[in-house]
């Protein structure tokens, strides 16, 4: 009788982590490098992801960590993007606001003088098609290179 209940204690947690990965994953996010820290007009990180669940609505956040040495209230950046099947990209200007007048960083975490912003591009969407779907981030500020930002990303979450 001890050593089938000794199988089950070993069975049984063995059989829920089998079945917990193979839940679908609720959050999506990739970070690209900035080389240097200065990031030029050319430099247009590409993120890909897969959207297997057309009906669900998600939200997009643009990710952004920079050193407390950058020097604007804001950031414009052209988000691009390409659905499946399609062959070209869409382009939108977003200006994302990073700084209130008073000089606080908004919607940021930071870790000593790097500071990091989830910034919402879209809230509710839905992805029409399921496939992989393409995303490029190109800084539009006046100065090129633009400094002091470390990287640039995307997150897409389930919204709730």
């Amino acid at each position: 009788m001890k050593r089938k209940f000794h199988i089950y204690l070993i069975l049984i947690p063995c059989i829920s982590v089998l079945f917990s990965s193979c839940a679908k994953i609720e959050l999506f996010e990739k970070n690209v490098a900035i080389p240097g820290h200065k990031w030029h007009w050319n430099f247009t990180p590409e993120i890909n992801f897969s959207i297997t669940d057309s009906l669900s609505a998600y939200d997009v956040f643009v990710i952004v960590r920079h050193t407390e040495a950058y020097e604007y209230r804001n950031l414009w950046l052209f988000v691009s993007t390409k659905l499946p099947e399609d062959t070209i990209f869409r382009k939108e200007r977003f200006e994302l606001l990073l700084q209130s007048p008073s000089g606080k960083w908004l919607s940021a975490s930071n870790m000593d003088d790097i500071w990091e912003h989830r910034l919402l591009l879209f809230k509710g969407i839905q992805f029409k098609k399921t496939g992989t779907y393409r995303i490029q981030l190109e800084q539009n500020m006046r100065d090129n290179p633009l400094k002091h930002i470390m990287n640039a990303g995307i997150r897409i979450q389930k919204s709730h």
